[in-house]
Parts: structure tokens; C-alpha cells; sequence
């Protein structure tokens, strides 16, 4: 049984679980508790606290996890990154009160900065030669400055509506974070064959996303044209129609440049477009 650490709550919960559910990952969903087993694989979740998550895979309380790299790289616990997930994406920055006019980095020389992630910014401050003072808080940094507790705040930013309401503007982006799906190092083979099947499943899901599977009918004289135009998998797949002359195009399009390849379609007499959502897809 592989066992598998989540934030209990907030953004990073919801895409965790939303992931797990389209790996066909199944939780009883009756009652949450600190731990919940699959019904259908052999993994169980355990529920903790995002900044717990590092330290409970590098103990081994937990086999792999799901957590920020900002929480990994605070931590500096000695667990290995197996996949960065692309998903819970934010960044770290230093953000100051809005009127006040921002020369460079040396302004906060000497300056009080309120975060709840040190280490960071630490290593980051020393690695420019700047000597600030550091106020660790847990919760909410952005009322430092206002308060007369800080002169700025080093935290996490998605949106930036938070800074905004706070009268606080972002000055420098420290770090760039998304999820990361971390694993204890010392891993028996068995938790490693469920782990490669679990990762089977979680890139079949993250494969698919943005993929639209398009079928067309084309005449034949133009089919040569319409392969070169179509840059989906290996080759599109070619099937003769009852009506002579034409046949059916079937192929995986990336959503991104989906209008633009479907212009170029038509324009060489594609008709009857259809155009499918993929839930999963293996390479």
C-alpha cells in the first residue's frame, strides 16, 4: 500500500484531488478523515498540512506526496522531486507599500521584510549582498507594512488582488512555484511498481489536457495537403468513404493552434469537422 500526502485544504487540495479522481483514483467520499484508503488502488491519503507534507515523506510517515515547491524548498527536507505536476502555480516576491518608489533590490538593504518563508529569502538576499532583517509570521504577511510591523513583505502571490487591498505593490518575483509530486528515497520495489503505475495514469490525464481529437471528411486529390497542414501524433489515421473521391481524417489536434489549423482545413475543402474532448492519452 502506497501512501500519499495532501494539503487538507485550499487550491492545491482541490486540483490534488481532481487529479486523482480523473487517474480513476477512487476515495470514499462519505467522510473525510487523516487517512483515507482507495477503493479501487493500492494507495491511501493522508491529510496533513502543506509545510508537514516535505518532512513526512523524508521521514517516511508518507511514501510520496503532493505539495507547492515553495514548501519542498523551505523545507530543504532530504525527499526526491519525482514529476512537477504544472498545476497550484504561483510565485514568491517581495512587494512594498505602493507609493513608495522602488530603485532596485538595494532598497532593502537594512530594511525589516515580513515573511513566513526565511530560508528563501534568506538565500536570496545573502546570494545579492543585501542585509535585511527578517520577521518570520505565520498568516497574514500583507498586513505587516500597515501596522508598522514591516517595510515589506516577502509571500506568495497568485492573483495579486491580496497585495492590491493591502495597498502593497510586487517588486521582485523570487521564485516561481507549482505542485510537485515528492517521494521518500528509500522506497521498497513493490511501493515502486505502484508508484509507475500511478504516474502511468497521472500522464495519461496531463497528455490529454488541451487535446481535442478532430475527425473530417477530405477529398482524396487533397489528402497529401491536408496530412501536411495536420501536425497531430505520428500520422493521422485514413479510412476510404462509401461516396468516391473522399475519405475520413481522423487526428489529435493541440487546442492552441485548433482555429488556425482548422481555417487551413477548409480552406483545402474539408468538410463535416467534428471535433471530440480526450480524457486521457498515452504516447
Amino acid at each position: 500500500m502506497l501512501r500519499i500526502a495532501v494539503q487538507a485544504k485550499g487550491r492545491l487540495f482541490e486540483e490534488t484531488m481532481a487529479l486523482l479522481e480523473e487517474s480513476d483514483i477512487k476515495l470514499s467520499s462519505s467522510k473525510r478523515t487523516l487517512l483515507v484508503q482507495s477503493t479501487n488502488f493500492p494507495v491511501e491519503v493522508l491529510f496533513l498540512r502543506d509545510d508537514d507534507i516535505p518532512q513526512s515523506v523524508a521521514t517516511g510517515v508518507a511514501d510520496i506526496g503532493i505539495v507547492g515547491e515553495n514548501e519542498y524548498v523551505e523545507k530543504e527536507e532530504d525527499a526526491v522531486i519525482i514529476k512537477r505536476l504544472g498545476f497550484s502555480k504561483c510565485r514568491l516576491s517581495l512587494a512594498i507599500p505602493k507609493d513608495i518608489d522602488y530603485p532596485g533590490l538595494q532598497w532593502f538593504d537594512n530594511k525589516k521584510i515580513a515573511t513566513s518563508y526565511p530560508v528563501i529569502l534568506k538565500k536570496h538576499m545573502q546570494a545579492n549582498g543585501i542585509k535585511a532583517e527578517v520577521h518570520v509570521i505565520t498568516g497574514s504577511v500583507e498586513v505587516a507594512p500597515g501596522i508598522g510591523l514591516a517595510d515589506a513583505i516577502f509571500d506568495i502571490v497568485s492573483s495579486g488582488s491580496t497585495l492590491v487591498s493591502n495597498r502593497l505593490k510586487e517588486v521582485e518575483v523570487i521564485m516561481k512555484s507549482e505542485a510537485l509530486l515528492i517521494a521518500n528515497k528509500e522506497l521498497s520495489e513493490e511501493k515502486k511498481e505502484v508508484l509507475n503505475e500511478l504516474l502511468f495514469r497521472m500522464d495519461a490525464v496531463k497528455t490529454a489536457e488541451d487535446k481535442k481529437y478532430v475527425l473530417m471528411n477530405a477529398p482524396k486529390e487533397k489528402l497529401n495537403e491536408i496530412i501536411d497542414v495536420l501536425p497531430g501524433m505520428k500520422s493521422p489515421t485514413v479510412m476510404p468513404l462509401a461516396q468516391e473521391g473522399w475519405c475520413s481524417v481522423h487526428t489529435v489536434l493541440d487546442e492552441k493552434r485548433f482555429w488556425e489549423i482548422i481555417g487551413k482545413l477548409k480552406a483545402l475543402g474539408a468538410e463535416g469537422i467534428l471535433v471530440l474532448p480526450i480524457e486521457k492519452m498515452t504516447l
